[in-house]
């Protein structure tokens, strides 16, 4: 690595490797010395630096991975590892706080949003050892306030684009950037953030793992907000595995947050449950319009083979009465208190109408 250029050789090796490998076994390459945090960063900057014009799905990088990714290598050499994240880069939604740069929201009203100061959330990341790499793009202020825009553009980071077909196929969104990042293999693991599908879409379309956690399992401080009562941030991966191990890093009681959990999550070990699980008794419900696909019927099969109970079900639709008026009165209150508590002073709105004028 040559003035921190990885050659074509690093790239091809690191590539497959990342293409493939959890987060264990990631750690345990980077143990046997077959690869380092510094390595894996430079790789994935070389990544976004390759293909990001292609996908918009990063806004922006920070300035010190690089230095991160050192010092945590020394660690490492000294045997002092943080948690199962140690030397991980991951992307983190661009309406999250972070040190170093902006936190837009998609908006160019919060383009000079340098709040310098890290989300609860990503505080915790940090203390598992994670490296945040970049901020995600993302559907303009979680798409709350547009109605028919395309999903995953905003007007700091364009039209984000789905890697498996650019232009054919949506991203999803809100959390377009974080889904992409993922699947064009531009970190390890990336944040997203729900209101109503905001993670699960994207997660989708861009067919990679993400969870919305129950509201309080996860810190909201530090993020801009549509709606206190439904927003979380969650884990969007490549797989189950690190979807778990992404999960436990991410918690930490918030006594700013009044939905935090009073629990101490930390005590589960969610990647052994996983490990140790069985669908044996378990129900599961079966979308009876979806059987006519043959992905979706072979994972059904798979599932029974395994010992769950499949049930097959044709949902009504809900009309969900209320829903648009509870958003409305959740942001109401929740963004100006963002806008005139935790936004840098250089940012000018401070209310819905300032937004929307």
């Amino acid at each position: 690595m040559a003035n921190g250029i990885l050659s074509e050789k690093e790239l091809e090796r690191i590539e497959q490797l990342t293409l493939n490998s959890t987060i264990p076994e990631l750690q345990e390459a980077m143990k046997h010395e077959k690869l380092t945090a510094l390595q894996l960063t430079q790789f994935y900057l070389q990544q976004i630096e390759n293909k990001n014009k292609q996908l918009n799905a990063v806004i922006s990088v920070l300035p010190n991975a690089l230095v991160n990714a050192k010092m945590l290598d020394t660690e490492r050499k000294k045997n002092r590892l943080r948690g199962n994240l140690h030397g991980i880069p991951i992307i983190i939604k661009d309406n999250i706080e972070t040190t170093k740069v902006a936190t837009t929201a998609g908006s160019l009203a919060l383009k000079d949003n340098l709040t310098n100061r890290d989300a609860t959330l990503i505080k915790n990341l940090k203390r598992a050892g994670a490296i945040i790499l970049a901020k995600a793009n993302l559907s303009e202020w979680a798409y709350f306030f547009c109605s028919g825009c395309p999903v995953g553009y905003s007007a700091v980071g364009g039209q984000t684009l789905n890697p498996y077909g650019r232009k054919v196929f949506e991203t999803g969104g809100s959390s377009s950037g974080s889904g992409v990042t993922v699947a064009a293999n531009f970190a390890v693991a990336a944040v997203g953030t729900e209101t109503s599908g905001s993670i699960t879409s994207p997660s989708s379309q861009n067919s990679v793992v993400g969870l919305k956690p129950t509201i309080g399992v996860l810190s909201r401080t530090g993020i801009v907000p549509i709606s206190s009562t439904l927003d979380t941030p969650g884990p969007m991966t490549k797989n189950v595995i690190d979807n778990a191990i992404f999960l436990q890093a991410m918690y930490g009681f918030d006594a700013k947050d009044d939905a935090s959990l009073d629990k101490d999550l930390r005590e589960q070990d969610f990647e052994k449950s996983i490990l140790t699980a069985s669908l044996k008794g378990k129900r599961f419900g079966v979308l009876k319009s979806l059987l006519g696909n043959n992905t979706y019927k072979a994972t059904v099969d798979k599932m029974k083979a395994a010992g769950a109970e499949m049930i097959e079900i044709t949902p009504k639709r809900e009309a969900f009465k209320g829903f648009i008026t509870l958003l409305n009165i959740d942001m109401k209150h929740d963004l100006p208190n963002y806008l005139v508590n935790n936004a840098d002073k250089n940012v000018k709105v401070k209310s819905v109408k300032d937004v929307t004028v």
